[in-house]
């Protein structure tokens, strides 16, 4: 594959491990023991997914993904011994692209890259299709990857963005949540899944869309959703 990955984590036998394995898959990784070496480097090299340990000597994990969403769209994974529930939302929150708790599985870590790789490269290749689209007071930008409402800036996570985006690109068109999950998330979509749905909340409830009679995103009971 080919592709770059950093590894930020302070615990030098974690790092070791991570690399090993993503080596193996013939990936070129990176390591750092801190966050401002990792920062440095972004300053001249930029990877195509990051590894980011929460607990780190100089900035927290959390810290460092918000600071590298002011710049860079790459896939972040937040690698943690902690599990609380709202570490997971805060770190998605600040826009990593997917969680996992230490102790971890190896294998399980570079599948995860690997879909989030997928995932990336998918909505990012070079296509004809529109660049943005404006309707409404709505804006969105695939190329600065922003989106407005009536002028005002919308602080969408990635994944958020992601959503929006592919409705957008399907406008008029009723887009099922097993097929909005498959084409965002890249994984294959469980009957019992409720993440599309708590992602539309929160995607609604940033847009200030009314529960009862949204403008923009609208539920199309036991079908799926549509941007009209």
């Amino acid at each position: 594959m080919g592709e770059t990955i950093f590894v930020v984590d302070d615990e030098q036998a974690i790092a070791d491990l991570v690399g090993l394995y993503l080596e193996n898959e013939n990936f070129t990784v990176r390591k750092f023991c801190c966050a401002r070496d990792a920062l440095a480097c972004l300053e001249t090299e930029t990877p195509d997914l990051a590894v980011l340990d929460v607990m780190l000597p100089d900035m927290d994990g959390f810290a460092l993904c918000r600071t590298i969403r002011e710049t860079h769209l790459f896939p972040i994974i937040m690698l943690t011994a902690r599990t609380e529930d709202m570490d997971k939302i805060n770190g998605l929150t600040l826009g990593a692209d997917d969680y996992i708790t230490k102790p971890f599985n190896p294998l399980e870590l570079t599948a995860r890259v690997k879909t989030q790789l997928r995932r990336y490269t998918r909505y990012n290749a070079g296509s004809r299709e529109a660049a943005e689209f404006d309707f409404r007071g709505l804006q969105i930008s695939k190329a600065t990857h922003k989106c407005f409402l009536y002028g005002e800036e919308l602080a969408l996570t990635p994944r958020e963005f992601d959503i929006l985006w592919y409705l957008c690109r399907r406008k008029g068109n009723v887009v099922s949540s097993e097929e909005l999950f498959e084409q965002v998330w890249g994984e294959r979509f469980l009957d019992s899944n409720n993440t599309v749905m708590s992602h539309i909340a929160r995607l609604r409830e940033k847009m200030r869309e009314p529960g009862r009679k949204p403008k923009f995103i609208k539920t199309v009971w036991g079908v799926g959703y549509t941007i009209e």
